[in-house]
């Protein structure tokens, strides 16, 4: 009896679920670009200190597709890797690449005085064309 309550119960709400591509929900993750999934998972290996993986899902976001200011925030965080990384070229590169989508990108307080990567942004920024 329990498990015939609890199948009937399994495809109500598979049926609810499936309707919901057709409903009132159908445009809930519309605007929500394809990498962004990868995105995040970069952004949270990237905090956890896993860059190898970090950086691998930060591409895998741009090359599905992202929003310009997401596009922004990948190209931030593969600078950020690149330069704890001892990569300054590709550091300089990734934030010439946000600067570009984002002219009036900055940094946050706390990032901008990070050491490593503070002063390669200032640098970048500094050389940046003005409008």
């Amino acid at each position: 009896m329990l498990t015939s309550r609890l199948l009937v119960l399994f495809v109500c709400v598979a049926a609810l679920l499936a309707g919901c591509a057709e409903g009132p929900f159908k445009d809930l993750n519309a605007g929500r670009k394809a990498g962004t999934g990868y995105l995040e998972e970069g952004v949270r290996h990237y905090e956890e200190g896993n860059y190898r993986t970090a950086q691998r899902r930060l591409q895998f976001a741009l090359e599905e597709g992202l929003s310009r200011p997401d596009r922004v925030k990948a190209h931030k965080y593969l600078a950020f890797i690149a330069c704890v990384s001892g990569q300054q070229l590709t550091c300089r590169e990734e934030f010439g690449i946000a600067l570009e989508l984002d002219p009036k990108f900055e940094l946050e307080p706390a990032e901008a005085g990070h050491p490593i990567w503070g002063p390669v942004f200032k640098s970048v920024k500094s050389k940046q064309k003005k409008p």
